[in-house]
């Protein structure tokens, strides 16, 4: 294959502590330090969530502010995407930060069944989201659970909710959600080529254990990747990851391994149909 495949490292997320793996990093100044790490590794979207002062999660403007403006100095180019989800804050508090006017959110179009929870995404909370998005010239990610989440980026892009292409990305491996099963990522994959074209790109996430494996999948099957140590603080299942950069480098030799080469950030954002920036 000769397609680059863009790498997403989700540095952080709600749920990962210190208890679990001491490189968690949850200060503003720790996340940057990471990222940059794995910028260097090869990562060229940054999936960001950020924490309060007790490292609980939260969706303050002026944390994702001081995190973006962080990110955007000492990564020059590589593309931040911030979390709009539900763990961090309800209903459009969840949007609070898209007037800083990031390259990318991540948005879930519809809901699904977490571990102890519901995630909740009503259609009243999406559609303003995508409104938000729209408005601050964001290119939305859609989180996709679920099948169903998948035919609803089109019925959006259909109706001009979304601009451009849906860059779709497979949550796969959550309990009491969507599984690990190749059968159904296969269907997932031709699914986006008939709704959104052969050359429409998507991403997929593995959680946990299944970090590997869908970075695996996805790389071969000609998509991009997504690791990092909001999905999975493990290298293996004796081994806690050193770091973002560590599982960033693994995915790295996964590419090498199916003769794909990493995207850098300029190609990223050429492949997602990102404003160009000068480093």
């Amino acid at each position: 294959m000769s397609n680059p495949c863009i790498i997403c490292v989700a540095i952080t997320g709600s749920l990962p502590t210190k208890e679990n793996n001491p490189a968690v990093p949850i200060t503003i100044t720790e996340q940057i330090e990471s990222t940059h790490e794995a910028f260097e590794a090869g990562a060229s979207i940054a999936h960001c969530h950020v924490r309060d002062d007790d490292g609980k999660p939260t969706s303050d403007p002026e944390r994702f502010a001081l995190l973006k403006e962080g990110l955007e100095k000492h990564c020059t180019g590589m593309i931040v995407q911030l979390s709009t989800g539900g763990r961090s804050g309800a209903g459009r508090e969840r949007g609070g930060m898209l007037h800083l006017r990031p390259d990318m959110a991540s948005i879930s179009v519809g809901s699904t069944n977490f571990p102890t929870r519901v995630y909740e995404n009503s259609p009243e909370l999406v559609d303003w989201l995508a409104s938000e998005m729209r408005s601050y010239e964001v290119k939305p990610e859609i989180e996709a659970f679920d099948l169903s989440h998948i035919f609803q980026a089109k019925e959006m892009a259909d109706k001009g909710d979304i601009i451009g292409t849906p860059y779709v990305q497979f949550v796969m491996g959550v309990k009491n959600s969507m599984p690990v099963d190749r059968d159904v990522f296969d269907f997932y994959v031709k699914t986006v080529h008939r709704l959104f074209g052969t050359d429409a790109p998507w991403c997929a996430a593995g959680i946990g254990r299944h970090q590997l494996e869908l970075n695996d999948w996805a790389i071969s099957s000609g998509g991009h990747a997504r690791t990092g140590l909001e999905d999975n603080v493990r290298i293996d299942r004796d081994t806690l990851a050193a770091s973002n950069a560590a599982l960033v480098q693994r995915t790295v030799e996964i590419c090498d391994k199916y003769e794909r080469p990493v995207a850098t950030w300029a190609q990223a954002r050429d492949i997602l149909g990102l404003r160009k920036v000068t480093a």
